[in-house]
């Protein structure tokens, strides 16, 4: 399995689509991780600015609104993250027109790849 490097990080995810959401956290708990489901920006924030994750995957659209608060907050606090999204080629404002994106649906490939690219890049920074 591609996302075996995850054994034991704890992961973020913001996701408001149920189907997508618990497919992820299926998919991060058989990789080892330990996934914490959020499905609004202002549960999101509140996780982001209490917890200790070593990762987070971020779907771009929340019911209408954009994650970059959550993007924000998570910069602030040093942790890595990615975007996932359904509007195909989406351009992020500036800040985080660096960050890793997927395109949903998405393969435990894509999402490898695009973890490891956000954890490479934390750590060169």
């Amino acid at each position: 399995m591609p996302l075996r490097f995850l054994q034991g990080a704890s992961v973020l995810v913001l996701e408001d689509e149920p189907i997508i959401a618990f497919t992820l956290e299926d998919l991060l708990a058989d990789a080892g991780a330990q996934p914490t489901l959020t499905c609004s920006i202002d549960e999101a924030m509140s996780a982001a600015a209490e917890g200790c994750f070593d990762f987070a995957i971020l779907d771009v659209n929340i019911n209408g609104s954009p994650s970059y608060p959550v993007a924000s907050k998570l910069v602030e606090r040093r942790m890595a993250f990615i975007f996932a999204t359904g509007y195909g080629n989406t351009v992020h404002p500036e800040p985080f027109r660096h960050v890793p994106t997927i395109p949903k649906p998405y393969s435990p490939l894509e999402i490898a790849r695009a973890i490891g690219c956000a954890l490479k890049g934390a750590e060169e920074n």
